[in-house]
C-alpha cells in the first residue's frame, strides 16, 4: 500500500522501544503540494480510525498495551510550505493519545 491508498495501513509492527508503529509509505514528489497534503491527511485519518475503532488490536494483537506511533516515511524532503501540516498533524495525533514521527529517506 502507499499514501495514495486511504483504505488500509501500509506497514505495522512493534519497534525495539515497545511502540506499535503504523507506517505510512509516501513516495510522492512535492510538485503538487496541496494534493500531496490531501493524501497525507486522508491516510492519517484512516490510521486514526484504525486505532480508535480497536481494529489495530484485532489485526495486530501484539499492539495491546503498547503506545501507538504513526511513522510517516517520505521519499522526498518536506518543502518549507508544507511543514505547517506536520506541526498541526502532530498536535491532533498527540491529542488522540498517539505519537507522530516524520522522516525523509533522501535527506
Amino acid at each position: 500500500m502507499t499514501v495514495e491508498q486511504h483504505d488500509g495501513v501500509d506497514f505495522a509492527g512493534i519497534d525495539h522501544h515497545g511502540n506499535a508503529v503504523l507506517t505510512v509509505s509516501d513516495h510522492l514528489q512535492w510538485t503538487a503540494v496541496k494534493d500531496h497534503l490531501w493524501h497525507l491527511q486522508e491516510k492519517i485519518n484512516a490510521y486514526l480510525r484504525f486505532v480508535e475503532s480497536g481494529e489495530i488490536y484485532e489485526k495486530y494483537p501484539k499492539a495491546k498495551g503498547c503506545p501507538v506511533m504513526i511513522d510517516i516515511v517520505l521519499k522526498y524532503p518536506v518543502p518549507a510550505e508544507a511543514k505547517w501540516f506536520f506541526t498541526k498533524s502532530a498536535a491532533a495525533i498527540e491529542g488522540a493519545g498517539l505519537h507522530l514521527n516524520v522522516r525523509s529517506i533522501s535527506g
